[in-house]
């Protein structure tokens, strides 16, 4: 089953596979409604798209996809993280909400303001938080029917140098890094992507980025849905800030291929 939506895709796989790659922070696209509680000019936002943007991360997954020997299901968001960040816990329990970029952001990249400090993030939690994490929460239950098990890879990138909203920016910046949790990664999946993409330059583990994503109805107490983020370098792939692709991203999606098969 194939199921779209304005703001978000899911893209069939092959009926048994129990993959599913996770993309969340690819697109760039922000509603006319939602762009009018940005207080930042045209320029200045195409700026700020430039840095927070997982650019062509799609274009990874969608490649990786069609090179696998067994088709992984993918989870697209078709709209920027600027509009809500579904990866972000919407409560207290998010770090990231000291700097102003918990599920809804108010700042930017380099802490200057992108909302008023004081908006009300309920109307946009509503509208799109909650209906993204229920169907990628029914995608992982699809695939838990179908296989038995589930195995998202979240596939990110980030910039070669750090951005001052980096919480853990001081540590290192391997082409790829790799986000684990010790419940939802277990060491065959991550020695597996360790291997796949040994050929990309190298990997390191959770620096800068570290956890992964699980919807909340599964994360903490189903040990049936693995886990593992994939954070790439972008220098490795596109020119930064938001440029083009280059070669490298062939490179890295056969090696994105290569760890979907090792899952089979």
């Amino acid at each position: 089953m194939t199921r779209t939506d304005p703001s978000f895709a899911l893209l069939s796989g092959a009926a048994g596979s129990p993959v599913l790659l996770h993309v969340p922070h690819s697109a760039r696209a922000i509603p006319d409604d939602v762009r009018t509680g940005i207080v930042l000019d045209d320029a200045e936002l195409e700026r700020e798209l430039d840095h927070i943007t997982d650019a062509h991360t799609a274009e990874i997954a969608e490649r990786a996809a069609a090179l696998a020997g067994v088709r992984p299901w993918r989870f697209v968001n078709r709209l920027s993280r600027l509009v809500v960040d579904p990866e972000r816990f919407p409560d207290e329990r998010e770090e990231m909400a000291a700097v102003g970029m918990g599920a809804v952001y108010t700042r930017t990249t380099h802490r200057g303001a992108l909302r008023p400090a004081d908006t009300d993030p309920e109307p946009l939690l509503a509208r799109y938080f909650r209906p993204y994490a229920a169907a990628m929460t029914e995608a992982v239950a699809g695939r838990l029917a179908a296989a038995g098990r589930a195995v998202i890879i979240d596939v990110h990138s980030y910039p070669a140098e750090p951005l001052p909203y980096e919480l853990h920016g001081t540590g290192p910046r391997p082409p790829v890094c790799l986000g684990t949790d010790a419940f939802h990664t277990p060491p065959w999946l991550a020695e597996a992507a360790r291997e796949a993409f040994a050929g990309c330059g190298g990997t390191g583990l959770d620096s800068p980025f570290a956890g992964t994503y699980v919807p909340l109805d599964f994360y903490g107490t189903d040990t049936r849905v693995g886990a593992l983020m994939v954070e790439i370098r972008r220098d490795t792939y596109m020119t930064e800030p938001g440029g083009p692709a280059g070669p490298g991203l062939n490179t890295l999606a056969t090696a994105l291929a290569t760890l979907i098969d090792a899952i089979r």
